[in-house]
Order: structure tokens, then sequence, then C-alpha cells
């Protein structure tokens, strides 16, 4: 029972996208635009960067408050240690869809790049400063944030295995699969030179 309601809660939070907020506000199709993604880089890309940092921390912030959520929901249970370990994951991993795969947007989301910033602060800290402060220096040194997601996504995976061990890893490898093919046509711009930098992102005001 819990597990289904974690997942629920997951799903129905990663629905909320913030992108959608901004695409209302400012009457422009953040999906159907641009690089026709509904997160904060595309967010950026058309309308700068402040659109695209409240996109982004409202993506952040709702990932972290789903956690929190489930968090508090374990405590009244009276579940703890590995078990709590595994539903925190699975909370995650229904964020992460329901922000790919949003009801709301007919099943045709976002990335879930700013979701997992906010799975990660509410994992585990040290987790959060591996994956964090790895994605903002890989970004940085080759000027491609989705080279940094990739980076980021690979040190979760490992130092949950290091940390929680091999179940939540699972879930880890599902998710680095997913971002993967999420990002595959990012990956095919930057062979041939067409993918956005991080650095004209942020040349528009």
């Amino acid at each position: 029972m819990i597990t289904v309601l974690a997942s629920i809660i997951g799903y129905l939070i990663g629905c909320l996208h913030g992108s959608q907020l901004v695409s209302m506000y400012k009457r422009v199709d953040i999906k159907n635009a641009g690089v026709k993604n509904a997160g904060a880089s595309n967010t950026t890309i058309l309308l700068g960067w402040k659109y695209g940092i409240f996109v982004a921390l409202f993506d952040i912030l709702k990932s972290t408050f789903a956690i929190l959520i489930v968090l508090y929901l374990l405590k009244m249970y009276g579940i703890s240690g590995d078990e709590q370990i595994l539903l925190i994951y699975i909370t995650a991993l229904f964020v992460i869809l329901g922000h790919n795969y949003p009801i709301t947007m007919k099943f045709s989301g976002g990335k879930g790049t700013a979701s997992l910033v906010g799975i990660l602060l509410a994992v585990d800290w040290k987790i959060a400063v591996i994956g964090i402060g790895l994605l903002l220096v890989i970004t940085i040194t080759t000027d491609y944030l989705v080279i940094g997601v990739l980076v980021m996504y690979l040190s979760f995976l490992l130092s949950t295995y290091v940390f929680f061990g091999l179940e939540p890893t699972l879930i880890v490898i599902f998710l680095s699969i997913l971002s993967i093919a999420k990002h595959m046509e990012n990956y095919r711009r930057i062979i041939t030179k067409q993918e956005t930098k991080l650095s004209s992102m942020f040349r528009k005001n």
C-alpha cells in the first residue's frame, strides 16, 4: 500500500511543470518551440536565463517536496532502514516519470534534469554534493549541459551503489538509460556542432 502511495505522490507531483506556468504567463508554447523540450534549458534558449532559472528552481523543489512528503508518511508508518531508502528511490523514479511523461501534457514532458537535482538534495547530502558538483564542473568545462547531466547520472549510480546497495542502484540504472534515451538528440547535435552551448544561453536577457 505504501509503495503504491509513494508512486502516486511521486508521479502526480512530477507532472507539475515550471515550463507550463511560464508558457501560460508568456503565451509561448515552450514544448513546441526551440529544441522542443519542456524544461529549463529550452526555456532559457527561448525566453532568457531569468525564466530558465525559475523553471529549474520549480522543477528542483517539486522533486524535493515529493520525497519529503513520502519521508513524512514513512515516519508515520514507522518505516526506516533499507525499506525506507528503497521507497525513497521508488518515489524518485515516479517523479522523473511524471516529469518526462506527464498526464497534464499528453505524456510528453521534459527530460528530468532539474528534477534529478531536487531528488539528490532530498536523498542524501553526500550524493548531492558529488552529483551536483560534477554537473557544474563538467558543464562549465565542456560548455555543454547534456555532458554534465550524463556525468551526474553516472555519479548518482555509483554513489547509490556505494551507500545503499543493489536494489536502489537498479532504479538509478533505469533512470540513467531513460536520460540517455531522452538526450540522444542532444548528443547528435553535439557531434554535428549544432547543440546550444551553455555560454550562449546566458547571453540572452
